[in-house]
């Protein structure tokens, strides 16, 4: 028999059709490019520093976010409040927004009730009996300690992800855990894009809806954020660097996350001021929001998105965590539905316990850390 026979023959019985061998080969050649890219991630992961001990001011702690980002803002906010002095949501909706609905799942809630719902968004009011539920039983801090905070919320009319409405209802939410109204600002712009905005002619036009999400609509926004949430009328901030001169560190996330379960990049970034590296300098956590991690767009989100500049001069470290992408989180969005929850008929998102939460406040406690 010959060799081409004994090929045949053997094809013949594993029922291998024609063209499999093809597949097959690609298969492997796949699964060889993602096990190196593992490989990679975890020898690039190894070279990477642990985040360290800065002494910051926790007592001054902030976040902010756009998207998937706003929604983790919004809920890290609610989860941690006595913890924070205020929140930037960027294209984002009120506090547990995709868990609010008796009848749909929260994955599918994320997708459609929360960003272009055909009716009413998901309403503020029972947003608001969740978090008091939640603080009752533990799983939060006390929401009577928004009433403290300051609030900065955003809309674009030519965003078609994130509708207006579902922002209303973030806005509304606050109203109602009685933050005072000239504690929150809110600005609805008829021109923008879903992004954050910024003043630079590289970035995309002001009604973009695209990659990077980051939009030219004439002003930073990330100062506008950290100016309401720091100054106030006899101590405002000072004005931006041109160029941010601090540190952008890249640090290992993986200490934060030692079971494995927040689904973080192995990798994300503190940029902090020369100042910060003697002074006890205030925290702002910026989370990305969905195709806008390191990982799908480099340092355009940690370099570019305005905060260095204005945290430079203003004694503030910038925390970007990072998430990575997964089956379940194939966009690379913050958890703000359950895909983490180690019990996916009770998901903890919106708790203290939530994994990526969790993850989050170990790296802000260690930035607070006696310095070494």
């Amino acid at each position: 028999m010959n060799a081409a026979a004994v090929t045949n023959d053997s094809l013949s019985e594993v029922n291998v059709q024609p063209g499999t061998s093809r597949r097959l080969g690609l298969r492997s050649q796949l699964s060889a490019l993602v096990l190196l890219a593992a490989t990679l991630s975890c020898a690039n992961a190894a070279d990477v520093a642990p985040l360290p001990a800065f002494g910051a001011d926790l007592q001054h702690t902030s976040v902010s976010g756009l998207s998937s980002g706003a929604f983790m803002a919004a809920q890290f906010d609610v989860a941690w409040s006595s913890h924070l002095i205020g929140a930037g949501i960027v294209a984002g909706g009120a506090f547990d927004c995709a868990g609010e609905s008796e009848f749909i799942a929260p994955a599918v809630a994320a997708v459609t009730l929360c960003m272009q719902p055909a009716g009413d968004a998901p309403s503020a009011a029972g947003a608001w009996r969740a978090a008091q539920r939640f603080a009752k039983a533990g799983q939060i801090d006390d929401p009577a300690n928004l009433r403290e905070q300051r609030i900065y919320l955003f809309s674009g009319a030519k965003d078609t992800v994130v509708a207006t409405r579902v922002v209303d209802q973030a806005e509304r939410f606050y109203e109602l855990a009685q933050v005072p109204k000239a504690s929150i600002e809110y600005q609805r712009n008829p021109d923008a894009g879903h992004a954050l905005i910024t003043n630079r002619p590289e970035d995309s036009p002001c009604d973009a809806n695209k990659n990077p999400f980051i939009n030219n609509c004439g002003f930073e926004q990330a100062h506008e954020i950290l100016r309401w949430i720091y100054a106030r009328p006899n101590a405002p901030l000072n004005a931006p660097a041109a160029l941010a001169g601090g540190q952008l560190q890249r640090f290992d996330q993986r200490e934060f996350d030692p079971d494995r379960h927040a689904s973080m990049a192995d990798v994300a970034y503190a940029y902090v001021p020369a100042e910060c590296l003697h002074a006890a300098c205030a925290v702002h956590v910026a989370f990305h929001g969905c195709v806008q991690s390191a990982d799908a767009v480099g340092q355009r989100f940690v370099r570019g998105a305005g905060y260095n500049e204005i945290a430079d001069t203003n004694r503030l470290i910038v925390l970007y965590p990072q998430v990575e992408k997964s089956a379940v989180n194939p966009l690379g969005c913050w958890d703000f539905w359950g895909y983490t929850s180690p019990d996916p008929d009770h998901p903890n998102f919106n708790t203290r316990e939530a994994p990526q939460m969790a993850a989050v406040m170990r790296m802000i406690e260690r930035l607070g850390g006696a310095r070494q």
